[in-house]
C-alpha cells in the first residue's frame, strides 16, 4: 500500500509523468519488464533515484524479475489520478492558446480540452479548430455546468493575473501559466509554469 500522496515531495510528483511516458513507450513496443537500470537509461535518471522516488509512493517491482511494464503503469496513472477524463479550459485564443486547444495528445493522457475562451469582441464567436471561441464572462458558469477543476492560461502577461483572478473564483483548481508572469493564487490552487524562453536561457549558461 502507498504511503499517503500528500507526503510524497512535490519534486518526485513531478518525475512521474516522465516514468510514465517511458512506460508507455514501452508498452507500445511490446516490452513486458523493465528494470530500474533499464529506466535509468532511457531518461538519463540514476536508478537509485528512481528506486527511491516509487518507494515514496508505494511497492514495486519483484527481485529477479523488475517491474511489469504494464502494472507499473496502471499504478502510476492511478496515483497520478489519470485513470479518469479530466476536462480543460483554455483561455486566451491566440496562436498559442489555439494551437494548445487543437491539440489532440491530451485526450490519450487523460485530458480533453473542452472550451476556448477570450476577452476579445474580435475573438469571441470566432471558429479556432474545432472551438467557437467564448466570452470569458462565460467561465464561471461554464466552469460549474461542466465540473471543470483544470485550465490554461495563454494571455499576454498583463491580463494573466487578473485571469487567475477569475478563474480561481470560478472553481478552477489547477491551472497551466504559459504567460511569462507568477501568478499569484491562494493556498489549495496548483500553478505549474510554461516559458519557452526560461529553458532556452537555462541552456546559454552552457555555451560560451
Amino acid at each position: 500500500m502507498g504511503n499517503n500522496q500528500h507526503d510524497v515531495p512535490d519534486i518526485v510528483v513531478g518525475r512521474l509523468p516522465i516514468y510514465l511516458r517511458a512506460l508507455s513507450a514501452m508498452q507500445a513496443g511490446g516490452k513486458h519488464y523493465t528494470s530500474s537500470h533499464e529506466l535509468a537509461e532511457w531518461l538519463g535518471i540514476s536508478s537509485a533515484q528512481i528506486r527511491k522516488d516509487l518507494s515514496h509512493i508505494g511497492e514495486f517491482g519483484k527481485q529477479g524479475t523488475g517491474y511489469s511494464v504494464s502494472g507499473l503503469h496502471e499504478q502510476l496513472r492511478q496515483i497520478l489520478h489519470l485513470d479518469r477524463e479530466w476536462p480543460l479550459i483554455v483561455v486566451g485564443a491566440g496562436n498559442i492558446g489555439s494551437a494548445v486547444a487543437s491539440y489532440t495528445g491530451f485526450a490519450q493522457r487523460g485530458f480533453r480540452v473542452v472550451a476556448l475562451f477570450d476577452h476579445d469582441p474580435q475573438k469571441i464567436g470566432t471558429q479556432a479548430g474545432p472551438f467557437t471561441v467564448r466570452d470569458n464572462e462565460e467561465i464561471p458558469s461554464f466552469v460549474k455546468g461542466n465540473h471543470v477543476l483544470h485550465a490554461m492560461i495563454a494571455v499576454p502577461a498583463q491580463y494573466a493575473q487578473e485571469v487567475a483572478d477569475l478563474l480561481v473564483a470560478s472553481g478552477i483548481q489547477g491551472i497551466l501559466n504559459y504567460a511569462p508572469i507568477n501568478l499569484s493564487v491562494p493556498e489549495g490552487v496548483h500553478v505549474e509554469y510554461i516559458d519557452p524562453v526560461l529553458h532556452l536561457q537555462k541552456m546559454t549558461y552552457y555555451f560560451d
